[in-house]
């Protein structure tokens, strides 16, 4: 007897030493605060939108519609009339019991937003990611990002095109009073009989002022065919607008490093001499202007820096510093200049003076 007395008290021992050495690992998950699948903020807050409308998880779409349409009719807030039990509710929490069932309704109409709302019901603990997918899905545009892009790159080029035709036309117009483009301008209509149709008789007799407008809008139309504006105030052209230029900018990069890959073969590499084209880019660049800003300068005076031979440094650097010595000297005989020079002498930029200098 003593023997197995001795056993079981042996057998008891080492059960309770394992229980011992369990117990922690039993505590985990009595101590682990248990995952909430309903949080407040997110989709219906704290109340599941199935039980809000009513209907089960496996409830098809025309189910949870005919049970939105139901509950909405009957909480809409033009339309609620306390019906029997409903008496101690008031207006105002009909009207968030409205809101309430619409949201719901938000939820599980969207078959991607319902198979999110269905996961965070089935997988509680993964917090974090509940809320990254709801805020991602209500804060995406609902318009595809590339339509408003391509909205508004068709705006601005329509901007563009119109404020250059604008542009365009008052140079147009300022050309007009320039006495020596008008009388040029005058002499080839007269060639080619445009004024004499703008002063018929008869019953096409017109008004002064009519023969005045059409006569300029002949002088206007034959400098813009005889004149080529270059610059700023060029002519529109349709592939400068924005829209083309995204278009053509894969072709300008092929483009420009076909280019590149040439200059760097003919003339660093065989050593050729630069052609009239790659002496005026060269020259272009040492003046830091842009291909606009070179355009609209006169010929002879791309004449005068071929000359010169400006594409070589040592050339172009005294060229500047004789442009830098001849504009101090107009500034220095400028009178505006002079009284500026004046002014800040004795007044200073500091003081505030009533000299109309």
């Amino acid at each position: 007897m003593a023997a197995p007395q001795a056993r079981r008290w042996g057998a008891g021992a080492a059960g309770r030493r394992r229980l011992v050495l369990l117990s922690p690992l039993l505590l985990v998950p009595l101590l682990a605060r248990p995952a909430e699948a309903l949080v407040e903020g997110l989709y219906c807050g704290t109340r599941d939108c199935y039980a809000v409308l009513g209907v089960s998880r496996s409830a098809s779409k025309a189910e949870i519609a005919r049970a939105y349409r139901q509950l909405a009719r009957r909480y809409h807030p033009d339309r609620y009339r306390p019906e029997p039990g409903d008496e101690d509710q008031s207006p105002r929490s009909a009207e968030e019991a409205f809101l309430l069932v619409a949201t719901a309704y938000e939820t599980l109409k969207d078959e991607e937003t319902r198979k999110d709302y269905d996961y965070m019901l089935d997988h509680p603990e993964e917090y974090y990611s509940h809320y990254y997918h709801y805020y991602s899905r209500r804060l995406t545009p609902k318009v595809d990002v590339r339509i408003v892009i391509l909205v508004s790159v068709c705006a601005i080029s329509v901007f563009q095109f119109f404020s250059w035709w604008n542009s365009y036309n008052k140079a147009i117009s300022y050309l007009a009073t320039v006495p020596k483009y008008r009388i040029q301008a005058t002499e080839i209509a007269k060639q080619q009989g445009l004024l004499k149709k703008a002063k018929e008789k008869g019953r096409n007799k017109k008004s002064k002022e009519e023969i005045r407008d059409e006569e300029e809008n002949i002088i206007k139309n034959i400098i813009k065919s005889k004149i080529d504006i270059k610059g700023g105030y060029q002519k529109p052209q349709i592939r400068d607008l924005l829209l083309f230029q995204i278009i053509l900018a894969p072709f300008h990069l092929c483009s420009y490093i076909a280019w590149y890959c040439r200059w760097i073969y003919n003339f660093n590499i065989k050593g050729k001499e630069y052609g009239e084209e790659e002496r005026l880019y060269i020259i272009r660049k040492s003046m830091k202007m842009s291909k606009s800003q070179f355009d609209s300068l006169e010929d002879h005076q791309k004449e005068t820096f071929l000359k010169r031979e400006l594409w070589i440094k040592e050339n172009y650097e005294i060229y500047k510093q004789e442009q830098e010595e001849e504009l101090k000297k107009k500034l220095a005989n400028d009178p505006r200049w002079k009284r500026y020079r004046r002014w800040m002498k004795n007044e200073g930029p500091g003081r505030l003076t009533f000299v109309d200098d």
